[in-house]
Formats: C-alpha cells, structure tokens, sequence
C-alpha cells in the first residue's frame, strides 16, 4: 500500500512538472527584458520589480525598469527604440493620439499596442494632508495643489479632481514641481496640500506617518453632475469601490472613490510577437507566484483585463486572449475601429509634416488637422 502510495505521489509530482515546464516552453522570452516605469516611490515601479522576480525565477529572464519621472522621460526610451515597452500611465494614451505634450514636432501620435493591464481594488485620485481639512473635492478650494512639469497625465487627472469639485486651477494655488514624487515630498514637507497618484503607493506612507496625516477625499458616485465634469476632462475614470488603500490613511474602507487601469502594458509595434505573446502569457498565468510581490498586484488577473480599452491589443496579445476563449467577436470590432483610429491619426501626421508651421503654432495647428481628419472618420476628438 505505501509503495503503490509513494508511485502515485511520484507520478503526480512528474506529471505536475511535465505540465509546467510545458507552459514554460510555450512562452519564448528574451533573456533580457526591458521596461519603462514611474519612479522608483511609484507603486507601479514596485510592481514592476515584482514581476522582475516571477519572470527571473519562471523564465530566467532578467528586467531591467528604467524609471522616468515625468510622462515625456518615460516615453522617450519607446522613441528612441531603447525598449519597446512602457508600464505606464494614462499619458500612454495622449501620446497615442499625439496630444498635450505629445503634440510636438519631435512627437506627434505614438502607435501603441496594448498587452495587459493592472486594474486592482486600488484607486487612483488626489491625495490630500489631513490637516489641511479638505473632506471633499469642492473644499480643495484656495488650497495649495501641485502640479508637475512635464506630467500632463497627473495634471489632466487633477484637473479634473478640482472640475469634480466644480473648480479650475483659478481657484486653488499652484505648486509647480518637477516630478511626481517631489509633489508627495512637497505634501510632506509643509509646502502644499494635495497631489496626485495611486492610492496604494508606497510614498505615501511617510505622510500618514507624520503629523499632518493623509486623507483621500472621496468621490461619492452618485454625485452625478461631478462625474459629468470630471469625465469631460478625464474620459477614462470610472467609479470605483476602493478597498486598497496604504496603510494609516484616515479613511474609511471601501471609499467611493475613482479609478482607471494602472500600470498599463503598452507595446511599440515594434514588440515581437514572442515578447508580446510570451510576457502577456508569463504575466497572466503566474499570478499565485507573483500576487504577494508588490502592492496592489491583485489587478494582474485575466479576469480583470477590459479587452475594450482606449488602446488596441497587440496580435500576439490577442493570440493569446483568444486561446484562452476571452477575446470575443466585439472586442475584435472595438480593436479593428481602435487600429484604424491610429492609422487616421498617422495620415493626418504626415499631412502636417508638410505644412511647413512655426514652432509656436504648430501645436494649435496639428489640433486643428487631427480634428478634421476624425470628424472626416466619424471618430470622436476627445482633445480640441
């Protein structure tokens, strides 16, 4: 009886390791990977070291996260054809449709593939000292706000946390700085009172530690006409049930608050399908191994994934997507209207290049040829 036992255990444990090493030859990863991230204080770049660890114990490929302090720095590394992958924010949507700062000569729309996302129990809102007293959007009235040079993407975002409240940046004081995380040092030190970011994110901390505490106002969903005015500058907030929170915030749990996929997976069109297909398999199936390596992982799940995002799926994504009997009939017409998007913004690209505008104009120029083209495509311009 032991021994008939100990063969069965035996053959389970061979079948078992047979199986995996399958799944594991079936993802081909280069033996070094490369990605874009916030900063090293950024839940996202915890995040990103998180998964660094599966996919060296899993696949024996090393990641090396070359971390970016503003929206530009992050994408940068894309352009210059350094890696073909960004973990990142929702800038990765404006420097697809070539806006904001990306409505430059030197830019202009980005064709991004998208391969997963993080869509976890976290919220990404305003962040607020307690002492300063703002208990809701409305009371960061007269307050002072940071904002970061060159990160459009908190900016918008906290943009559109004051038009909940129903304000603009005339009512509050701005604090200009030069990086996200020395918006949360501003905070800290004394210097302001509310900035932007996850509500999981390990700079946080020190701030609840301190004597000014921490405070996430919320955003109550039923405040209709606040997510109206909101969603007119931030199109990709959706109402959230936010139960991931840092610790010693002076919340309550769970928060009506707002959130949006973070960090989001994009790829240049230039990313392999090995390394699309492989890094989106490694990711979505090592879950268990990899959930308790960073803050906020939870979101790393193939049941969180909205396959009908902002951004199309790379194909080697999609491969993968369908095999799994996920991708279905609409998402292929959503992903089909979103790749024939990019290719109107593409042409009306190389219409601009020829015209030949001045610096200084060519900004409200190109705004102005993205629009036609759209409108001529039946699309939606979002950005004017």
């Amino acid at each position: 009886m032991t021994t008939m036992l100990l063969r069965t255990s035996a053959s389970v444990a061979v079948m078992a390791f047979a199986i995996g090493s399958a799944a594991a030859a079936d993802v081909k990863l280069p033996s070094e990977i490369s990605w874009t991230a916030y900063g090293t204080t950024s839940s996202g770049y915890a995040q990103s070291v998180g998964l660094g660890k599966m996919l060296k114990e899993k696949y024996n490929a090393d990641l090396r996260i070359i971390p970016g302090k503003n929206d530009v720095s992050r994408m940068v590394p894309l352009k210059a054809s350094q890696t073909p992958i960004c973990a990142c924010g929702i800038a990765a949507y404006f420097a697809q449709e070539g806006v904001l700062m990306f409505a430059a000569k030197d830019w202009g729309p980005m064709p991004l593939y998208n391969l997963f996302s993080n869509v976890g129990r976290n919220g990404q809102q305003a962040m607020t000292a307690a002492d300063a007293n703002i208990k809701t959007a409305a009371d960061l009235k007269g307050k002072r706000v940071t904002w970061v040079k060159g990160a459009d993407a908190l900016n918008q975002n906290m943009t559109a946390m004051l038009a909940f409240g129903g304000l603009t940046w005339k009512d509050v004081q701005k604090v200009e700085v030069p990086g996200w995380g020395q918006s949360i040092q501003a905070v800290i030190n004394g210097q302001a009172d509310s900035a932007w970011g996850s509500t999981i994110s390990s700079a946080y901390a020190q701030l609840a530690a301190s004597p000014r505490g921490l405070y996430f106002p919320p955003l109550p969903h039923n405040d209709k006409a606040g997510w109206e005015r909101a969603k007119a500058i931030a199109p990709w907030w959706s109402p959230s049930k936010v139960t991931a929170m840092v610790k010693g915030a002076k919340n309550e749990v769970p928060h009506e608050g707002s959130n949006y996929p973070y960090p989001i997976f994009v790829a240049m069109n230039n990313a392999s399908d090995d390394l699309a297909y492989g890094l989106t398999k490694a990711v979505m199936e090592n879950y268990e191994s990899f959930k308790e390596n960073g803050p906020g992982m939870d979101g790393y799940q193939l049941a969180n994934q909205n396959l009908a995002y902002v951004f199309p799926y790379h194909p080697a994504a999609v491969k993968y997507y369908k095999e799994k009997g996920v991708w279905t009939a609409e998402d292929d017409k959503h992903n089909a209207m979103l790749i024939k998007r990019q290719g109107v913004l593409a042409a009306a690209w190389k219409q601009m290049q020829g015209k030949g505008v001045a610096e200084d104009q060519f900004a409200a120029e190109w705004l102005k040829v993205r629009a036609a083209a759209l409108k001529k495509a039946g699309m939606p311009v979002i950005f004017e």
